[in-house]
């Protein structure tokens, strides 16, 4: 017990002595920091949906086929993914100073080439950049939080950058929308090149470089390699999966390697001087807890809120600018609760506020699954903002027990794993839900339309519709007679909404599970006690 104790009280001197003293300026003050990479964070969580409003403008102006708009999401969405881990160790191993700062110029930098291009093919190239240095500034922010905060306030910081994150991925929308409205879809992008300055200029005055004595001096390069590829593999099988079908062979042939892939990291991994990984990280419960629990808040939260845009705009007929604005309680919420649920972690530590926040998760989700075509604004309000007031707890929460549960040195790592358990539980749970959604929509289609005494479909025509409902739309031609035009919308959105109904019953169920492995939590007390572990 002595020993522990000398341990944690030497672990903690790096953390105290890097604390600023006023009489030598600004540099290294633990607000400012927040502040300046807070700056930062929120260029990158507006990308992640303020760009969804934009593409349809986009797709117009260039000439883009389907093809190449969906290419716009996902070529940004794999750079991200496969790259967050790789970039936390760049981190940990330059220092994240520098890796946040010429992560802010890249992505800046890419977003303004966006803007300029004439070509979707230049767009597609540039957004992959934009992932790429995304992945850079991302656990670099969460690395120099680590680093900067004392023990007793990281879970409020972290709080604080949690609200950041979820007020710009759900306010991105009403951005997008009042842009590409008002402006131009240009300027959904040349936005990121005055905030990316203000993060440059605040970083370079503010950030002050921490790099643990014990941090990694040299690179798994085989490691790397393999973990980028398998990160590849399972990403793109969840992207293409529903374009392909789940029994495809090539689904699954993707899916089959990314596991053949991981496990040959993995095995890798115990004969690598500095691994990348260290597998003995995982040996603590909480910090592989916190990974799950991550991956599980992702798949209910990305994978409902994708049919919730869908419902407001295609079965409400809300425009974009509309539709943000009725998300303002799930926005609003997280804004309030993600520093309150900080401040209770701080007190109570994270597990009763973990399993509470996901408790509150799944009443939502399943209160949304009783949502309705003709559902008013006043009860849509009342799940989203319990849906907020779920998510700011399992935020904060989930990325403090898996950061503080790290050893200081890989610290950029667990930032990189926290970030990569977001995106690979999104876009599972935008997979598994929408096959979900186009399991139900194939289900009941036909005997819908049949019973609203529609004319015939053949098999191919009943395909192109079922493609159509199963995002809300009324596959209704340009000669259609009203009255048969509205039959049509009321069979396609009667079908949608039962589609959506049962994807957020196993939005529910998925965030049950993730209340229980909440349990499995516990503070990163003795992050730095496994420091000696992650180099076994």
């Amino acid at each position: 017990m002595t020993s522990q104790t000398t341990v944690d009280k030497a672990s903690r001197e790096p953390r105290k002595a890097a604390a600023p003293v006023p009489a030598k300026g600004l540099r290294g003050h633990p607000w400012l920091t927040l502040f300046s990479v807070a700056i930062g964070v929120m260029m990158v969580a507006l990308d992640g949906t303020i760009v969804a409003i934009a593409n349809p403008a986009i797709q117009q102006d260039l000439n883009a086929s389907l093809a190449d708009v969906q290419w716009i999401t996902n070529g940004y969405m794999l750079a991200l993914a496969v790259s967050l881990i790789t970039a936390g160790k760049l981190g940990d191993r330059f220092g994240h100073r520098q890796t946040f700062l010429i992560g802010v110029v890249g992505f800046a930098a890419a977003s303004g080439a966006i803007g300029l291009s004439d070509s979707v093919a230049l767009v597609i190239v540039f957004r992959v950049l934009q992932g790429l240095f995304g992945a850079l500034l991302m656990p670099a922010a969460l690395g120099l939080l680590r680093a900067t905060f004392p023990a007793e306030k990281l879970n409020m910081a972290i709080g604080i950058w949690g609200m950041v994150i979820g007020a710009s991925t759900a306010g991105g929308p009403i951005l997008g929308g009042v842009l590409v409205e008002h402006v131009n879809w240009q300027s959904v992008f040349f936005i990121n090149v005055p905030v990316g300055v203000i993060a440059l200029v605040l970083g370079l005055v503010i950030l002050k470089d921490h790099r643990a004595e014990n941090a990694p001096r040299s690179f798994d390069i085989g490691g790397i390699v393999l973990l980028s590829q398998a990160m590849f593999c399972l990403i793109w099988a969840l992207i293409k999966g529903s374009e392909w079908g789940w029994g495809d062979y090539k689904t699954l042939g993707f899916l089959g390697a990314a596991v053949a892939l991981f496990v040959v990291f993995a095995l890798s991994q115990k004969n690598v001087r500095e691994p990348l990984i260290p597998l003995a990280m995982f040996r603590s419960v909480p910090l592989s807890a916190g990974a799950v629990l991550m991956v599980l808040m992702a798949f209910a939260f990305m994978g409902g809120l994708f049919f919730v845009t869908f419902y407001l705009q295609n079965v409400h007929g809300l425009s974009p600018v509309d539709s943000g604005l009725h998300l303002l309680p799930l926005t609003g919420m997280m804004i309030v609760a993600s520093p309150l649920a900080g401040a209770m972690i701080t007190k109570f530590g994270p597990r009763v506020p973990l399993v509470g926040g996901m408790v509150c998760t799944a009443v939502a989700m399943f209160g949304m699954s009783r949502l309705e075509i003709g559902t008013g604004t006043l009860t849509m309000s009342i799940w989203f903002g319990l849906l907020g007031l779920g998510l700011a707890p399992v935020m904060v929460g989930a990325t403090e027990v898996i950061v503080g549960n790290a050893p200081m040195e890989l610290s950029g790592v667990a930032g990189g794993l926290q970030q990569a358990a977001m995106q690979v539980g999104g876009s599972l749970g935008t997979a598994v839900l929408g096959a979900v959604m186009a399991s139900q929509v194939d289900s009941k289609l036909a005997d819908n339309w049949e019973a609203a005494q529609l004319p015939p479909l053949s098999p191919q025509q009943l395909d192109q519709a079922s493609s159509a409902v199963e995002v809300g739309i009324p596959p209704v031609g340009g000669n259609v007679p009203p009255e048969i035009a509205g039959k049509i919308a009321g069979v396609a959105h009667d079908t949608f909404v039962s589609g959506m109904s049962t994807a957020f019953m196993v939005a529910g169920v998925v965030a049950v599970a993730a209340a229980l492995v909440a349990t499995l939590t516990k503070r990163g007390a003795n992050a730095e006690a496994g420091a000696g572990a992650g180099h076994i």
